[in-house]
């Protein structure tokens, strides 16, 4: 492509409240950025680190080159996250040892809980009592684990009265896979998730609504595919348990002894009138949702209000990408499309201009509107809807704004996967 944007942000460099973009070289598309808490991320290493409040986080966990992770607020229910001998760890049948096993966060510790000698494996279980969660709320619980001499867990809910009344799937060690998923009595929609955080370990992910306002247990089962009876050695090694008030895991929040809160992400106020054109241009980001989550997530350029904008969104409805334009505080263009999931990299671009509007993702122009008047007083671009709420939670590997409507054929280049 031959012309150049006038922003350009390529998650590089960054410090405390601010994620510097590439161009402007006068620092006039920084990013100003909040998160009074720190946080963690997968680093260049592939381990999990924590970052300093405040400070972006450059995250790995999709291959070498970074992306920004921007998250809501969440909190891990679990006091002891990762201190499987404490009490608050009830045990049934089983024992919690101490190893000396790497971890996910690249330490030597870890612990491996043992079934006993004699008992069935499958019956075998870890356990944390929690009251008052909130009903009919969507809840995910997620512990890392790695094979040792048995080689799969159980993650499970339950009431705490009837061990049939649960959620819960079975995750295999070896390569990550998952069965068995139920939901039953008072747990409804699960929904269950692996990810490969490297060296054998996984995150095994149970996402339920608890359809109760009384106790709730977290479980996880020790579980074999040719291995039925324990002998008091044989175990899964296991690291950082979360609990959260979500309908997905999100990044690891360690706790040590009660719980923590991660709160949310924020950034905001790169650009002026003189980078962004609102007479015409290009907005342009390469970016995947946390998750289908019901939620609208907006990335925008605006005046700082809702009256003239220009956004890319992830709306309410699984898979669905919109870009959203008012002018004088009416709507010009409501553009939308779908692509194959919305989790992992989708590169889309909006073009503006008087009757001239166009949504394209991934090399492909899927919807175009030529009746809309052009945004007046564009002078911002922010990771929210211009007035700071449905902020953008995701991954974004690029943003770019132009200040010209690119040609088609500039729009398919910038697009391609």
């Amino acid at each position: 492509m031959a012309t150049i944007p006038s922003i350009a942000m390529i998650p590089s460099g960054v410090k405390a409240s601010k994620l510097y973009s590439v161009l402007p070289t006068d620092g006039t598309g920084d990013f100003t950025t909040t998160r009074a808490s720190v946080a963690t991320r997968v680093n260049e290493n592939g381990l999990i680190e924590e970052v300093a409040a405040n400070v972006p986080r450059l995250d790995y966990s999709d291959g070498t080159c970074p992306s920004l992770l921007l998250e809501p607020a969440s909190t891990n229910l679990i006091p002891y996250s990762e201190d499987f001998s404490n009490v608050a760890w009830n045990k049934s049948s089983l024992i919690a040892t101490s190893t000396l096993d790497i971890n996910p966060s690249g330490t030597g510790s870890a612990y491996k809980i043992i079934t006993d000698s004699g008992v069935a494996i499958s019956s075998a279980f870890i356990y944390e009592i929690l009251s008052g969660l909130t009903p009919s709320v969507a809840h995910s619980y997620s512990v890392f684990a790695k094979k040792s001499e048995l080689n799969s867990i159980r993650v499970a809910f339950d009431d705490g009265v009837t061990l049939s009344n649960r959620g819960e799937a079975t995750f295999n060690l070896n390569d990550g896979s998952i069965s068995n998923i139920q939901n039953t009595g008072n747990f409804s929609g699960v929904t269950a998730k692996s990810e490969n955080y490297g060296n054998g370990w996984y995150r095994c992910t149970v996402s339920s609504v608890v359809n109760t306002t009384g106790q709730t247990r977290a479980r996880v089962y020790n579980s074999d595919t040719t291995i039925t009876t324990g002998d008091g050695a044989k175990g899964v090694l296991v690291y950082g348990a979360q609990l959260e008030e979500n309908s997905y895991s999100t990044s690891y929040i360690k706790t040590i002894g009660t719980t923590q809160t991660r709160v949310a992400d924020t950034a905001t106020g790169s650009g002026n009138s003189t980078v962004i054109n609102s007479t015409e241009g290009v907005l342009y980001a390469e970016i995947s949702a946390l998750a289908n989550d019901g939620s609208f997530r907006q990335l925008t350029i605006s005046d700082g209000s809702g009256s003239n904008r220009v956004s890319i969104d992830f709306t309410s409805t699984d898979n669905q990408i919109r870009s959203f334009s008012s002018s004088g505080g009416g709507a010009v263009a409501n553009m939308t499309g779908s692509v194959s999931n919305a989790t992992q990299f989708n590169k889309v671009a909006v073009k503006y201009k008087l009757n001239d509007y166009a949504l394209w993702i991934n090399g492909v122009e899927v919807a175009t509107d030529t009746s809309g008047n052009a945004p007046i007083g564009l002078s911002e671009l922010a990771f929210d809807n211009g007035t700071s709420s449905n902020n953008f939670y995701g991954k974004t590997k690029s943003v770019q704004v132009y200040t010209t409507a690119l040609s088609d054929a500039e729009l398919t280049s910038l697009t391609t996967i």
